[in-house]
């Protein structure tokens, strides 16, 4: 067992960090839903019988499951790019003093 204390964590850091698990969780719930409910309307088409119309809300909703997905990955990986951009940025504003 250590007795070692923790090191103080920045705040600016918790912040950040906080924020990027937010992001990963509301996209893994959003997954969860659409698995959960996309599940329960494929067998509720099976048991209905007739045509196949659960592809369509699986479809219409994967999109929207797609795009949230790619802002959250652009998100959590712009990071460094964001902050590159910003410090190129400085440097040519402080060229044109």
């Amino acid at each position: 067992m250590s007795t070692e204390t923790p090191a103080p964590i920045d705040p600016e850091l918790l912040r950040k960090a906080q924020k990027r698990v937010a992001l990963r969780m509301g996209f893994f719930s959003h997954a969860l839903v659409y698995v959960a409910v996309n599940a329960g309307l494929f067998a509720l088409n099976i048991f209905q019988g007739g045509p196949l119309w659960s592809f369509w809300p699986l479809a219409g909703w994967g999109i929207g499951l797609a795009a949230h997905g790619l802002a959250t990955w652009f998100s959590l990986n712009g990071d460094g790019l964001r902050d590159r951009m910003l410090k190129q940025e400085i440097d040519r504003l402080n060229q044109g003093r």
